[in-house]
């Protein structure tokens, strides 16, 4: 299952106007709290740390424009929405942090319905992928008709209604791109792959071809990636891992030219492993454009003979590509 983030225009409802804004008054209770920060972002560089008590309590007047923001808790995450002058209570459980997510205050309505929508949509991707296309345009229109259902029937901030429309129909358009990508990656199962002859970082060139005998993890990214950056750590561990075993972790940069340098430097300081390949022609090489990579990071899983396993395989921060890898290298 490909875990979706719910996308929401942070920057299209946040106004930093020079006028006065009255202040939100921020509380929480976090049962079993083992953390004592959480931190809020939003749009314009906005970023503010509150500490929490050892009761898991904290009470914070906050001078925030209306609009959506982010909350980080340790490794949890949400979303939340200041409206100047009314105030939000969280509620939850610091185990079980997003399930047991409710907010009270007369600023709960809109953050309990982003809480509840962001539930249906994950359970809406929880299984929709492995679906054929009848079941999976089925599944798609009932969402469709229930979420316009509860929108209309919703009492709820005219601009916050507006700007969560659009991120719904945004992500419902992710999914429909998802559920297209896993078909197109379904279909090139078994069949060879494309060969390429890259640069490689520590000289020369190598080509796909010459791996032929080994397992190939190929991840797709670029220096300007956030979450290519974000997944560095993580391979690491996997190629430490699974070092010594028949496979071999290969990074295909797709930076364009201006920021050839930049990539050398970076895969020097990161001192990132494996085989450092950056692409001829960024993203109009061949092999991308050949497997419409148009979005990054990317991770495809060749088998020993140069054969897909997967062209759209599990990032090296889901348990699901160990548990795979284990199976393939017994």
């Amino acid at each position: 299952m490909k875990k979706l983030t719910f996308l929401l225009f942070l920057s299209g409802v946040c106004s930093f106007a020079q006028t006065a804004i009255e202040k939100t008054k921020f509380t929480a209770s976090i049962a079993n709290r083992s953390i004592d920060t959480i931190v809020i972002v939003g749009a314009q560089k906005y970023e503010k740390k509150i500490p929490v008590n050892s009761k898991g309590q904290f009470q914070e007047e906050l001078t925030v424009p209306k609009g959506f923001y982010r909350l980080t808790y340790g490794e949890n995450m949400t979303n939340l929405y200041f409206i100047p002058g009314k105030d939000i209570e969280l509620n939850t459980d610091e185990k079980k942090f997003n399930e047991n997510l409710t907010f009270k205050g007369n600023g709960a309505n809109e953050n309990n319905y982003l809480t509840q929508i962001i539930a249906r949509t994950n359970k809406l991707v929880a299984d929709i992928y492995n679906k054929d296309q009848e079941a999976f345009d089925k599944a798609i229109a009932e969402q469709d008709e229930t979420e316009k259902n509860i929108l209309a029937k919703a009492t709820i901030d005219p601009e916050f209604k507006e700007n969560i429309t659009r991120s719904y129909e945004s992500n419902l358009s992710r999914i429909k791109s998802n559920y297209s990508n896993i078909q197109k990656s379904k279909a090139l199962i078994g069949k060879a792959a494309l060969d390429f002859e890259y640069e490689n970082h520590k000289g020369g060139k190598t080509k796909l071809s010459d791996l032929k005998g080994k397992y190939v993890y190929i991840d797709i990214w670029a220096t300007w990636c956030m979450p290519c950056l974000g997944e560095i750590p993580y391979l690491q561990k996997i190629e430490e891992k699974y070092k010594g075993k028949n496979i071999e972790f290969v990074s295909i940069s797709v930076d364009v030219e201006k920021d050839y340098e930049k990539w050398k430097n970076m895969v020097t300081d990161k001192q990132l492993g494996g085989i450092q390949l950056i692409a001829d022609k960024n993203w109009n090489s061949d092999f991308v454009t050949t497997y419409g990579i148009n979005a990054i990071p990317r991770f495809i899983l060749i088998d020993p003979q140069g054969n897909f396993i997967s062209s759209d395989a599990e990032r090296p921060s889901s348990p699901e590509l160990v548990t795979r890898l284990d199976s393939l290298l017994k």
